[in-house]
């Protein structure tokens, strides 16, 4: 049995810098106070090396102040032992945790406070051309897991959620997260949307994504924006808000549905192809030298639609009977994890013979 026993994490409470400032300078006036009490109540056995006679309570402050700050005139001193011992056992330890309390305050607030600072300034000069993704919630994640196996890199996405557990998944994923809501400018600002190449909308309600679309719009009007939405009445409002392309999630899974229950074999085979990483996948390329002149037909990958002049043709559409320099592809093949998958043993048992051979 293992020794080591796995500890519950709370959850992080969220405060702000402004509070945690507050509550330590609390702490440090608390720690102030206490000391001042101490002397005050103990000062017949401190001497007042200036003449006075006796110890106040705003002597007793002031000692406590510059014991405290380690300033330390030596004006007012313990004179007892008792005091001394006091001074050693109580005020010592006092006067640590005041100057942690002090210094911690500052060099968290230099470091931590100021390196996100730096990190956010660097994050947004290198922001051009990036993808900007509303809501990571179960469509966001199976969104940008596609784009990462389409070859995307996680260092261009930063994704826009207003729940914790949503930001502490996309930094899991390797992704940049802003907290807030999607439909509001400053938020989609910190975002560099004006600069982003793409947009993606997966939020739970249909007039919030038309809201989001809307404001995207009018902050970047040449990025390619796609938007999920549950209803298909919502299609056109969307489309007229300036959306490029437009997902009726509940319209596809009942389509999904009623196909797996009328022909399952289709609704496999659908599945399949909506299922990135096994089986078989729906992929756009560049169409190659050596197909240039033939036929859609004559591709070794099933072809089903060519983008020519970026109009989307069937491709049984006789304007591209003939392939050209410059189409793009959208082909139904492989999947390339399950090439990879299937290569790697290969691979492997090559090198082991020519280890054998070799040994």
């Amino acid at each position: 049995m293992s020794r080591y026993q796995p500890l519950v994490q709370m959850p992080a409470r969220a405060t702000t810098p402004t509070r945690a400032l507050l509550v330590r300078a609390g702490a440090a006036v608390g720690l102030l106070l206490l000391c001042t009490l101490l002397v005050w109540f103990d000062r017949d056995a401190y001497v007042d090396n200036t003449g006075k006679d006796g110890v106040d309570l705003i002597d007793a402050l002031y000692y406590s102040t510059v014991t405290m700050s380690t300033t330390g005139y030596g004006d007012i001193s313990p004179l007892l032992p008792h005091a001394r011992i006091i001074n050693a056992l109580v005020v010592t330890p006092l006067r640590v945790l005041f100057l942690v309390l002090l210094v911690g305050t500052a060099i968290e607030v230099l470091a931590t406070e100021g390196r996100r600072i730096l990190i956010d300034a660097r994050w947004r000069k290198q922001m051009r051309n990036h993808v900007v993704l509303v809501g990571y919630g179960t469509k966001g994640r199976a969104a940008a897991a596609t784009m990462r196996r389409n070859g995307i890199s996680m260092d261009k996405v930063v994704v826009i959620d207003g729940r914790t557990s949503a930001l502490q998944d996309a930094n899991l994923d390797g992704l940049a997260s802003i907290d807030g809501d999607g439909t509001r400018r400053d938020i989609l600002r910190r975002a560099e949307i004006s600069r982003a190449r793409e947009v993606v909308i997966t939020l739970d309600r249909d007039d919030s994504a038309i809201l989001c679309t809307l404001t995207v719009r009018q902050l970047n009007p040449s990025a390619h924006v796609v938007v999920s939405v549950r209803e298909h009445e919502n299609v056109s409002l969307l489309r007229q808000s300036g959306a490029d392309a437009v997902v009726t999630s509940s319209d596809a899974v009942g389509r999904l549905l009623g196909l797996s229950a009328v022909n399952p074999s289709i609704g496999t085979v659908i599945e399949d192809l909506l299922t990135s990483g096994e089986g078989l996948e729906i992929a756009e390329r560049q169409v190659t030298a050596d197909e240039v002149g033939h036929s859609p037909s004559d591709v070794q990958e099933r072809v089903m639609a060519v983008v020519r002049n970026q109009v989307l043709r069937r491709y049984y559409d006789p304007t591209v009977a003939v392939l050209e320099p410059g189409d793009q592809l959208v082909v139904v093949r492989r999947s390339t994890s399950d090439i990879v998958t299937e290569t790697l043993p290969k691979e492997r048992g090559s090198k082991q013979s020519n280890d054998d051979a070799g040994w």
